[in-house]
């Protein structure tokens, strides 16, 4: 048996499916307590870009086309690290079974293969432990069965318990998995996406999916899936005026049962409500003359509606590049009314909404980019979560278009402070990255389950302290925990004279504001310069940032 379209069309979907029901499941795996955009969701909002691409499809498509067309929305939708790397496994997939109709054993070798390969380049450091690991195991296996058998089912399934295999190992790769008792959260992801496609090529139904009740409706008309077989082609409707018996409405219905399907009849005083699907509406007509004068006669073709919205899926085209207005121009991503506004004052163009919690997709970035009436865009993701993502947007970019990797909020406003327009684009490029890379962050939380992180025993609730992305301590108090933090910033910085900036986040009431500011104000070194501004930012309650002369 080979892997033809049809059934790789319903393995991604029910792969998709898989993932978005066991996304909170990935999502607690994360060794980090920091509450944000986790695994799972990342890795299912990507895949379910590609379920949606192919929902659309044929299902006598080739294999080929399915896997490229699912690939392409992936590289688009892409959320977050683990988003991006899932779907250059699969463009990686999709280029080695590129024109194949249906795929046998060394067609799914040799994708998985280049997929692979794929996603290692993409990372600059990888690290072995991880969805890489387990995805290079899988196809290290796929290989190796490619010699052994002509069924890709056997193959495939031996796939899946080598890749198995792996992820229950990751915890001896990395250590912090191990002390804390999980496997790693991506290669699970990866896993439960090869075995959920390894169900669908073998005809398996689904039986874990949630199914829900659609909402009641009083409208007459009746909605065709995308996937569903247009037998009948003419949505028909009309009103039949008049008296009538009620064994006359029954008349009518049977007749119109007879020519189609999807009947429905409201006999309702004096007149006779009537909705059909039908390859001949004419004679449906006919026959509703001969009860009454007609009003309200409508027609659509079905067929073409459904068309219309197969290409508008299909396409869901990035917007044409904005004509150039200016050398330079900023997209950056932040969260929080005020650090938005921030961000505009300084000369963003456009604000993606995202970060903790919100991990824009690649099209995200890159219909902000193309919006921007500018020959160069610079890029700030200010979050290490999404500079995958803004990378990715890169690549498929028609537009001139440069991310600098900005990891927190202070970063991304030093390096825009640092833009200067008469300045070229290796100088501004220079210029900023050197002034992000100066400015000390430091950003305050919550831990958002419990944990054993960098030889912290972290309960849920507690206070978390972070020092440039790195865990600096826990503590109990929120006011007592940012003071300290600050403090350290500020050493760090080596300085009698540095200029501190706290964010303010949205949950921080103002008395709690006035209790930290009393504190620094009376604590903190003479040269520092302290300025407190409403950031509104979620999930962290201050981002502080430490800048020197």
């Amino acid at each position: 048996m080979l892997i033809n379209g049809k059934l790789l069309r319903s393995a991604v979907i029910s792969a998709s499916l898989a993932l978005t029901e066991s996304k909170k499941l990935i999502d607690e795996l994360n060794v980090y307590p920091v509450p944000d955009g986790d695994t799972g969701t990342n890795m299912s909002l990507t895949f379910e870009c590609a379920k949606e691409s192919v929902t659309v499809m044929s299902e006598a498509s080739d294999a080929g086309d399915v896997m490229k067309t699912a690939s392409s929305a992936m590289i688009r939708g892409a959320r977050g690290n683990s988003g991006v790397i899932t779907s250059l496994l699969f463009r990686g997939f999709a280029k080695g079974i590129e024109g194949r109709k249906e795929l046998n054993c060394e067609d799914i070798a040799n994708a998985f293969r280049i997929g692979v390969e794929s996603a290692y380049k993409a990372v600059m450091k990888p690290v072995e432990g991880t969805i890489l690991t387990v995805a290079r195991v899988a196809s290290e296996r796929a290989r190796d069965m490619s010699f052994q058998t002509n069924d890709p089912l056997v193959q495939w399934s031996e796939m899946v318990a080598a890749a198995a295999a792996a992820l229950k190992k990751t915890p001896e790769q990395l250590p912090i998995l191990k002390k804390a008792g999980v496997v790693d959260a991506g290669a699970k992801g990866l896993v439960i996406i090869l075995e959920e496609m390894l169900r669908a090529f073998r005809g398996e139904p689904r039986s874990s999916v949630q199914k829900t009740d659609a909402a009641p409706s009083n409208k007459l008309h009746i909605d065709i899936r995308d996937d569903e077989e247009i037998i009948y082609a003419y949505c028909t409707e009309y009103i039949v005026n008049g008296e009538h018996t009620p064994e006359q409405a029954q008349e009518l219905r049977a007749y119109l049962e007879s020519i189609g399907n999807c009947a429905v009849v409201v006999d309702d005083d004096d007149i006779i409500k009537i909705h059909v699907h039908t390859n001949n509406p004419g004679l449906a007509f006919e026959k509703g003359l001969t009860y009454g004068y007609l009003s309200n006669m409508k027609i659509d073709n079905m067929r073409l509606q459904r068309n219309k919205r197969m290409e508008q899926m299909r396409k869901k085209e990035i917007p044409v590049p904005a004509e150039p207005e200016k050398n330079f121009g900023f997209v950056t991503v932040a969260n929080g009314s005020g650090v938005i506004s921030m961000f505009k004052d300084l000369g963003a163009d456009e604000v993606v909404m995202g970060g903790q919690t919100m991990n824009p997709s690649a099209e995200d970035i890159l219909r902000a980019v193309y919006s921007v009436p500018a020959k160069t865009v610079f890029v700030l993701p200010n979050n290490k979560n999404i500079i995958m993502a803004a990378e990715q947007a890169m690549k498929i970019s028609e537009k001139d278009m440069f991310v600098l990797p900005t990891t927190s909020i202070p970063q991304g406003m030093a390096a825009l402070s640092a833009f200067d327009p008469d300045s070229d684009f290796d100088s501004n490029r220079t210029n900023m990255s050197q002034a992000a890379d100066k400015v000390g962050s430091g950003l305050i939380t919550f831990a958002s389950r419990n944990s054993v992180f960098g030889g912290h025993d972290i309960k849920s609730g507690d206070i978390m302290a972070l020092e440039n992305g790195k865990l600096s301590f826990i503590d109990r108090d929120l006011t007592r925990a940012a003071y300290k933090l600050a403090r350290k910033l500020v050493k760090a910085q080596r300085s009698s004279a540095t200029y501190v900036t706290v964010l303010v986040g949205q949950e921080v009431t103002e008395d709690k504001q006035a209790d930290l500011e009393t504190l620094m104000r009376s604590k903190m070194p003479a040269g520092a310069n302290i300025t407190f501004l409403r950031g509104e930012q979620p999930v962290y309650y201050y981002v502080i940032s430490v800048e020197s002369e």
